[in-house]
């Protein structure tokens, strides 16, 4: 097999934002040489494109691995169509030029026979070349998007007990087809957390907030959580809510907890949403999960409740330009903690069972972290993401940046949040 490489630089008088609207549609018929294309989903949910070009029959088939609003970057690979050829991906990113306008970067990775090779580097150069210097003539016909927010009224949502082992305490919108959605909150927080959460993803999908162990009106188990006792409580509320799909959405704990999950029961995930996080400490090293530990245990120690050192903590999660709603909010959160649940869950996080193995997330993930997150930012979140699309075969990722927040981004900046989670949400459960 020879391996080639093809990189396409093109240039727009527009503005990169209006670039985007144009190729950051992975379905969209923008491309000059398309003549007939459609959206498909593969057994784990993989966006993918079918399409047709003109003056040919041949049925070309590419799935999206990567995208990502915040950075205008979109990757696919191929999966039918050309001849010969034993792999080919591809990426395509929007940049602002320097001296206004957009450059547009498309290039290409393939191996295929030598006999082969440069004839399909030859042809996805002029494909690429051909589809740069059409930009301009889409750019300023697409109408801005509506917001993905529901007009309708404000769902009406209970609160449900679940008994068996630790009592579960959730918040619960009303029944609707798909898969269920279930939040998991922080290490400070609750499931009071997602309420606007809850409001904007319940007009289309059942959505319910769990209080972990020992938060809230939930009760500890009988002896110290672990992974499993949350995974098993998850299993718990699924099958509760008769749901056989569910899409967990994550902030920090919650997200670690999450993709434990996910490492054990793919075939149950529709998606995965993964704020503030991901890893937690199973890629740390003995020494620094332990000094994790006993720096929050030191007030403890000494007699403190976290409503004590909650001041400080909502220094370190807010971002800084939350309001004080915002920071009252946190702080209440973190208040209400009791300190036995809060030792409890300093525990079970640093004792990770694993590390854990990205090619087990099969499902489409998101992954979204706050532009001001001292504890998982932007570059480190990033990084994760680009790391499941290596791992995960036919991966499917997307990340974005959510601005001007800090740690718990769905708290800080709700509407911004909101309309990237239902728009992942309406792909998913489509």
């Amino acid at each position: 097999m020879v391996e080639e490489r093809v990189q396409v630089i093109g240039y727009s008088a527009a503005e990169p934002a209006a670039v985007w609207a144009i190729v950051g549609n992975f379905c969209g018929a923008w491309h000059p040489v398309i003549a007939e294309i459609r959206a498909e989903r593969d057994e784990h949910g993989a966006l993918i494109r079918a399409f047709t070009t003109k003056g040919e029959e041949t049925l070309y088939r590419e799935q999206l691995t990567y995208r990502s609003d915040t950075d205008r970057v979109l990757a696919y690979t191929h999966l039918e169509g050309i001849v010969g050829v034993e792999r080919y991906d591809a990426r395509l990113q929007v940049f602002a030029g320097e001296t206004g306008g957009s450059r547009i970067e498309w290039s290409a990775r393939l191996s295929a026979p030598a006999e082969r090779a440069s004839a399909i580097a030859a042809g996805t150069r002029a494909i690429f070349e051909m589809g740069l210097a059409a930009l301009d003539g889409f750019v300023g016909d697409v109408q801005p998007s509506k917001s993905a927010a529901s007009e309708e009224e404000a769902p009406v949502l209970r609160t449900l007990f679940i008994d068996g082992g630790a009592q579960l305490a959730l918040t619960i919108s009303p029944q609707k087809p798909g898969p269920l959605v279930l939040f998991l909150h922080g290490i400070g927080g609750g499931r009071s957390n997602w309420l606007a959460q809850l409001r904007a993803v319940a007009p289309a999908l059942r959505a319910t907030a769990l209080d972990l162990r020992g938060y809230g009106e939930s009760t500890l188990g009988a002896s110290q959580s672990t992974v499993e006792d949350y995974c098993d409580d998850i299993l718990r509320i699924a099958d509760a809510l008769g749901a056989q799909k569910l899409v967990l959405c994550g902030l920090s704990y919650g997200s670690w907890i999450a993709t434990s999950f996910a490492m054990r029961h793919p075939e149950r995930l529709a998606g995965l949403v993964l704020s503030g996080g991901c890893t937690g400490m199973s890629e740390a090293g003995v020494a620094e999960r332990e000094a994790f530990r006993t720096a929050r245990e030191v007030p403890l120690d000494a007699g403190k409740t976290p409503a004590d050192f909650a001041p400080a903590v909502v220094d370190v999660l807010a971002g800084p330009n939350a309001g004080e709603a915002v920071r009252q909010a946190l702080f209440a959160s973190m208040a209400a903690i009791p300190t036995a649940t809060y030792r409890d869950a300093l525990t079970c996080f640093t004792n990770p069972p694993e590390r854990f193995d990205f090619a087990r997330l099969t499902m489409p993930v998101l992954m979204m972290t706050g532009e001001h997150d001292r504890l998982a930012s932007p570059a480190e979140i990033r990084g994760v993401a680009n790391r499941i699309v290596e791992a995960a075969p036919r991966a499917c990722v997307r990340f974005e940046v959510i601005a001007d927040a800090g740690h718990v981004c769905n708290v800080e900046q709700p509407e911004t949040y909101n309309r990237v989670l239902t728009e992942f949400l309406s792909e998913v459960a489509s």
